[in-house]
């Protein structure tokens, strides 16, 4: 797929971007080589592979869900500005 300076300029806008004209020569070459090798791999035949979420076949060590420390709402509330029923209260900022 050839990608033209267009392409470039375009995608940068709507990105919210701004490149100079040099900036965007280097890149429409460098997204030139993506796009390329990303045709490469979609040429690959797939048939027949598992989708994996990691290459690697191992599972995470999780650790227990203990409680490990003792509960201290109302110490960390006494120095809050406004607290009601166990809650931060805040101001409105969104009408």
């Amino acid at each position: 797929m050839a990608l033209e300076h267009a392409d470039v300029l375009r995608a940068a806008h709507l990105a919210r971007l701004g490149l100079t004209d040099d900036e965007a020569a280097h890149y429409q070459a460098d997204l030139g080589r993506i796009l390329e090798m990303v045709d490469r791999l979609q040429a690959l035949d797939t048939e027949g592979v598992a989708p994996l979420a990691h290459p690697l076949d191992t599972t995470q060590r999780l650790r227990a869900d203990e409680v490990t420390e003792s509960d201290q709402r109302d110490r960390f509330q006494r120095s809050a500005p406004a607290v009601e029923q166990g809650l931060y209260l805040v101001p409105r900022v969104v009408e």
